[in-house]
Formats: structure tokens, sequence, C-alpha cells
């Protein structure tokens, strides 16, 4: 129909690793049918987002026009495209479809929320599609690091669009489908192909899962003491690869982390896992000689609670490590989880454990397409469009120019950028607003509420609290007071800081005129400008000062 037009709008995931939301509409300007894929998370880190437990994205655009929402598209169940469903979907509320594994877990995330899986729709692979409004939508079968993943093909009145979601190109991934490059072909020519871009940079050809487990074995058998190997919970073929390892080496398995667990009961369920290796749970594990156990632990980002973690600290569940036993990372640190990787290695090295890492030995395979691959996707479906998706805006950048490179017509387009895709070319013809939801304890904050900022500057410059009393006829009842938190106790004039700000607040509320006594906020003004400015002079910082005043009445 004359003035529609067919538009893709990332929210989350374009100019990032992580928290994936992308909505594709249609219609005339305005008035567009959106369908949402994919309802991701990111999570939080000490430095910039202090005691914050998960982070989203902000859906109020699309939640104001929820009504023009028809329905959720998963790609797959990994956290950072299924881990915000339950969060948000009471803003959303439009139908969700998943193939059966991702559906499954896409339904315990709703659980946590009270939501009874009804909302979800278990759909089959291509040829399969699911008619939306003028979408039809199809889950076409691709490899990556958790069973099930897919890419949807989206057929418009302006053509088809391939969303690849997470991929990467290989034909034995272990658990899941392999890639098959004559299915993929078969949807050639397309309109546009959305494209992950994470491994963008990376010029060798991507290897295969097959390639891990004969890398693994002989470690562990080689290795005299207790073994732990450690990997995300959601990669189940790396996790049924490294418990086979183990088996072959003679060593009883054992799950640590309730996600690992979860994943593993979940892949069995659903059929995706077959032949998964006995194993047993860690109380049953604290009964097997060391050199005859493995463990199977979650944590390989660093997560301070998870089981990897623990273990680097001491005991947990009746296990602990010591000088002689192994631990395996069998996977790569996201950038930004180095610090806390590397904190629990260093613990494990002052026990006597030797950590074997991707580094030193080839124990993981990344579960995104490395740039031939990517290149080998553009060949195969001979997209007209390219438009770069998953990845910080410096993949984003270089995947689009290798796009342009073999003649795709290409545009980078981070969170909030609204594209066209209904001519010849991609069409920046909108921005918005898109930012980040914080899930602070049981409450979502948004990023520009202040709290964290606030939390921020406390914890870069410690917090004075200041109170006062004021009588019925406006004077100071008794002398100032002051508690510090994050503050040394004293400064250049070695006397207590926390007296030296009693005695500066006491002097300005014995010399302070009627009218400001009277007024809160212009004392209020004051006295954090004198506390301030003291606490520099005291020890170079200015704090965040509260001040507390009480006044008594008649």
């Amino acid at each position: 129909m004359a003035g529609e037009r067919l538009v893709y709008l990332p929210l989350g995931g374009a100019g990032e690793v992580g928290m994936n939301m992308y909505l594709y509409g249609y219609g005339k300007p305005g008035k567009e049918r959106f369908i949402l894929v994919d309802a991701g998370v990111t999570f939080p880190d000490m430095d910039g987002t202090p005691g914050v437990d998960l982070i989203f994205p902000d859906i109020e655009w699309i939640a104001d026009r929820a009504k023009q929402l028809d329905a959720i598209f998963i790609t797959h169940a990994h956290e950072d495209h299924v881990g915000a469903l339950g969060h948000l979907y009471g803003r959303l509320k439009a139908p969700v479809y998943a193939r059966k594994f991702t559906a499954h877990i896409a339904a315990l995330k709703m659980a946590e929320h009270g939501y009874d899986g009804s909302e979800i729709t278990v759909v089959d692979k291509m040829p399969s599609q699911v008619q939306v409004g003028k979408f039809k939508v199809g889950f076409m079968p691709i490899s990556h690091s958790i069973p099930e993943s897919s890419g949807l093909v989206i057929d418009t009145p302006d053509g088809r669009v391939v969303h690849s979601g997470d991929f990467k190109i290989d034909l034995t991934p272990g658990v899941g489908e392999p890639f098959d490059p004559e299915a993929w072909a078969a949807l050639a020519p397309v309109k546009a192909l959305i494209c992950d871009s994470t491994n963008v940079f990376s010029r060798h050809e991507g290897r295969s899962e097959a390639t891990v487990g004969p890398n693994i074995v002989p470690l562990v058998r080689e290795a005299t003491g207790l073994v732990v190997a450690t990997t995300f919970a959601s990669n189940i073929a790396r996790v049924k690869t490294l418990a086979q390892a183990g088996r072959e080496a003679g060593r009883s398995i054992c799950l640590m982390g309730r996600s690992m667990q979860r994943m593993v009961q979940a892949g069995t369920d659903t059929g995706v896992v077959k032949d998964f290796p006995p194993y047993i749970l860690p109380e049953e594990a604290r009964d097997v000689p060391r050199e005859n156990l493995m463990i199977l632990a979650t944590g390989s980002q660093g997560e301070r609670r998870a089981a990897t973690a623990q273990l680097s600290r001491g005991k947990f569940l009746g296990i602990s490590l010591r000088e002689g036993d192994t631990v395996l990372f069998s996977s790569k640190t996201i950038p930004g989880n180095e610090r806390s990787v590397g904190e629990i290695v260093n613990n494990f090295s002052e026990l006597g454990v030797d950590v074997i890492d991707d580094k030193l030995a080839d124990i993981h395979v990344s579960g995104h397409a490395n740039r031939p691959d990517l290149e080998e996707m553009h060949r195969l479906l001979q997209p007209q469009i390219l438009i770069p998706n998953h990845g910080e805006h410096r993949m984003l950048r270089e995947h689009a120019k290798v796009g342009e490179a073999n003649g795709i017509a290409s545009v980078v387009a981070p969170n909030g950028t609204m594209v066209s895709l209904s001519g010849n070319r991609p069409e920046i013809v909108e921005f918005i607003e898109t930012g980040r939801l914080y899930l602070d304890g049981s409450v979502q904050i948004g990023a520009l509420d202040g709290v964290v900022r606030d939390r921020i500057r406390m914890a870069l410059n410690g917090q004075a609290v200041i109170g006062i009393l004021i009588d019925e006829d406006d004077e100071p009842l008794t002398d100032a007071w002051c508690e510090l938190r994050g503050l040394p106790e004293t400064g250049r004039s070695k006397a207590p800081l926390q007296d030296v700000l009693e005695e500066e607040v006491g002097q300005f509320l014995g010399r302070a005129d009627a009218k400001t006594i009277a007024d809160d906020d212009k004392l209020e003004e004051k006295i954090k400008r004198i506390v301030r400015q003291t606490s520099q002079n005291e020890i170079g910082k200015k704090p965040e000062v509260v001040v507390l005043i009480s006044r008594l009445t008649a």
C-alpha cells in the first residue's frame, strides 16, 4: 500500500554485546504494526553499576505503543536474548513464539514472575511460518552454543528479511542442529540481512565444537587430583563434551550450580540432549575420592556467588580444592569480566591449584561467526541490504565495511536508530531515545533516575550526615552533630574530621541571620557548602552531604 514502509529499530544489542532487543515494523509512519525479536539482559559491574542485579533495554518507546505490538519472537535461550522476558512482559503483553527448548527456558523465566506459560506458543522450524499481521515469521535452525538456536526468516510485503540471531557455521556442533548451507542458500536472494557481528575482527575460520573434546580428554586423564571445569551452563554441548571427557578418564561427574543442573535437565526434558553421561550431585561427590572426581561448575565469567568463585575462596558444599588439583576454564572471558575472573584465578594459584584456560590449551571455541563465516553467510543469502547487529559499535562499523566491500548496501544502526528497509538502500528515518533499565533488588529503575549515580558518587566521595535542631524561636537548640561514612577519621589539622565539621557548622549557625535560619532550603545549601569546602581543605575530597534539620513546634 502506498505510503507504508518496512522498518528496523534496535532497542538493545546494537552498539554493545548483550541486552538484545530488536523491533521490526510495517505500515504508515507512526502507525506501523510491530514484532519484537528477543528480550535480553546484560550484567552489571561494580565500577559502573554498583549494587545493580540486572540491566535491561529501556522499553518505554514500544511500551507506549504496546497496542501496536503483535508478537514477540525469541531466537534462542541465552540470557542476553531471553533473560528480560519475565521482567518486562507486563508492559508488552504480546504473544511469545519460540521453539521447544527455548520456550521451555522462557516459561521458567515467566513463571518467576507469576505467569503460567500460556503466553508462549511453541512453533516448529522452517518451512513452518507464523502469520502475524503483515509478517510471516519462520525459525531457521542455525548452529550456536546452545540448542535450537534459530535465525528468523521474516517475509514482508517489501521482501524477505533474515535476522541471523547468534550463529556460527558449525557442521558438527555436538548438541543442536548443524549448519545447513543448502537450506540457507535456498532462502536467497533476500531483501535484508540483519547479522551477528561479534567476531568480525577474527580473520581465521571458526572451529567446530567437535574439535574441543579431543583436547580436553588428555588434560583430564593426566590430572592427578580433583578436576574442576567451568563453562557457560547454557553451552550444553560443551557441558556434555566435558562430561564425556571426564567419564573417558574414569572419573565421576558432578554438576555444581543450579543453572548447570537446570540447563542439562531442560535439554533432557525437551529431547535436544541425548545420552548425557550419568552425573552425581554435590552431596554425593563428597564420598568420591578426589582423583576420581570431575566437577562441572558454573561461574566461568567470575560471578561472585557462582560455584567456581565459591570454590576459589575455600570450601563450597563440602568440597575444597588444594595443591595439585586442576581447574579448566573452557570458555572465553567476556570483555569487562577480566578483573573478576583474574581474581578467581589468583585465588586458585594461592591454593596451589593449576588453572588451564583457552590461552594455554585449545579447550574453547566461540559460538559466534568469524569474518570468513560472516562472508559465507553473505554469499549464501545474497542480501541487497546488510545491517550489522549484536556487537560493539566498532564491530558494527567493521562489518558494514565488509558488506560494502562486497557490494552490499550497508549501514551502521546502533540502538535507537530506525532504518527503513523499503528502498534499494537502507535509509535512517528517525532516532528515538533509548537507554537502560536497572533491576535494583526487586525494583526497576531508570538509568537517569539518579539512584545508581548517587551510589557511585557516595562510593567515590564518601558521605557526611549533618544534623541540627532548631527551637520554636528559630534558634539552634544544641550543637550540630556529624556522622561520617567512607571518609578518613582525621585530616591535615590532625584533629578528628567529625569534630572539625561540627565546629565549622556550629560557628556558621552562630553567625547566620534569622532569615537564613528560618529557611530550610537556604540553611541546607549553606551547610552543604561549608561541609564540602572544609572537607576539601582537610582531606582533599568533597563528600556527598545530607543535612537533617529538625524543628520544634510550640
